[in-house]
């Protein structure tokens, strides 16, 4: 069907202009040079390398896919639930955010707070009033002050593009804390001792590399007077005149005084206690080098998973469970659950035994194979069926008499009896 050119111009819309005809001005609220809503490190975190190593456990964590499901009787996977949940944990937490985002959010606000609240922001219905509400937005929020049942929550306003502080129940909040709290956030954990070093080796890198020369001038004359004093003085004036003031920093002394120079490398021992906490560090969470620049074979990484990131997520997942999820809905079998996907660490030279015993045991069927890989869905039913492939079917149709059936097996027994009392044999084929 034709649009006409009035109907066009009426519904014209562009994105320079930001307006179509028929809009009305309205405020669009303050502006920022920066994201307002991003997560920004405290406590000297910033300042340190420890920063890098939150950020990789914290992408691992929000690589992984966190669903709304539904269990069966033996709490086993049935199928995804197509909820505004599911949908904020998936595709979109809130209007800034996705769902892998979020995850990423929470994982590094937790390490760098200790613990991080998850706040349903828009819900279908009031949760101080109904545990039945249907969570349509979600954002981290930094806790501020405890209190016996309620928390304060400094939580970002995408409405007034601000940060506030909101006072909540407990029991419609998500409280994560980290599973790794003692090692990472505790006063005198291993990580706080790190990035103490840490702090007073850049501190001595600053003063070695501040552009002083640090030279003691040895003169030859005793300098107790105040008149030798002023003398001195003016020499050491003099040689810094001379310094600044020469185009290559090139000065003279007297024959029968002495230099010496004391910028040198200060020797103490802080790289190498930075070095021995760093490796603590590094296997007290679980974690190698070959992990964070990426040269980490399959079994390295297997254990990361389950030692750094499983109680990671396995913390959010059951908070979220707890708090989003009410009895009757759990009753219902309903549940979050986390799922890593096993085939992104094998090779491709693997990935082909890897199917065919996927396919051959009666695991997967030949399409989810063909989806791991990135190829398209095969669209031959039996691509979709789950049997082994290495195998022949049953016949039938007109080769229905040549597939034993129980009745037949019992007439073939019968007979074989009856011919050994007779003393006769009779051949059987099958």
């Amino acid at each position: 069907m034709d649009v006409s050119i009035g109907s066009r111009l009426q519904h014209a819309w562009t994105a320079f202009l930001n307006k179509d005809p028929t809009s009305y001005t309205r405020s669009y609220g303050g502006g920022y040079g920066y994201r307002p809503d991003r997560p920004r490190m405290s406590r000297g975190n910033e300042r340190s390398i420890v920063t890098s190593v939150y950020n990789r456990i914290a992408i691992d964590a929000a690589a992984i896919d966190i669903k709304h499901i539904r269990l069966d009787d033996n709490e086993r996977f049935v199928e995804e639930i197509k909820s505004n949940l599911n949908e904020c944990l998936s595709t979109e937490a809130n209007i800034d955010q996705t769902g892998r985002s979020l995850i990423q959010d929470a994982v590094m606000s937790m390490f760098d707070e200790g613990c991080v609240a998850i706040v349903p922001v828009e819900t279908d219905l009031n949760p101080e009033v109904t545990g039945s509400y249907d969570v349509n937005s979600l954002r981290v929020g930094k806790i501020t002050e405890w209190y016996p049942k309620d928390v304060k929550i400094l939580l970002y306003n995408d409405e007034k593009g601000t940060k506030q502080e909101v006072r909540l129940k407990k029991s419609m909040v998500a409280i994560i804390e980290n599973p790794l709290y003692a090692v990472i956030n505790e006063p005198n954990s291993t990580m706080q001792r790190l990035i103490r070093k840490l702090n007073l080796l850049d501190a001595v890198d600053e003063q070695s590399s501040s552009g002083k020369l640090d030279l003691i001038i040895q003169l030859p004359y005793i300098v107790k007077s105040e008149a030798r004093r002023q003398q001195a003085e003016a020499r050491r004036r003099s040689i810094e005149e001379q310094l600044t003031g020469s185009k290559y920093g090139i000065a003279y002394t007297d024959g029968t005084e002495h230099i010496t120079q004391l910028n040198r490398a200060v020797e103490n021992n802080l790289m190498s206690q930075v070095q021995y906490l760093t490796s603590m560090l590094f296997s007290q969470l679980g974690i190698t080098q070959g992990i964070l620049d990426g040269t980490a074979d399959e079994k390295t990484m297997l254990n990361y998973y389950n030692r750094t990131i499983e109680p990671i997520l396995s913390a959010i997942v059951d908070e979220m469970k707890r708090k989003f999820l009410t009895k009757t809905a759990r009753s219902q079998l309903q549940s979050i659950a986390f799922f890593r996907d096993p085939f992104k660490l094998v090779p491709v030279s693997e990935l082909s035994e890897i199917a065919d015993k996927f396919t051959r045991n009666e695991i997967m069927s030949s399409n989810e194979i063909r989806q791991v890989i990135g190829m398209k869905p095969s669209k031959d039913p039996k691509a979709d069926e789950l049997r082994n492939k290495n195998l022949s079917e049953p016949s039938g149709g007109d080769n229905a008499e040549n597939v034993l059936t129980e009745s037949k097996v019992k007439k073939i027994i019968n007979k074989s009896k009856e011919e050994k009392q007779n003393g006769t044999k009779t051949e059987i084929r099958f």
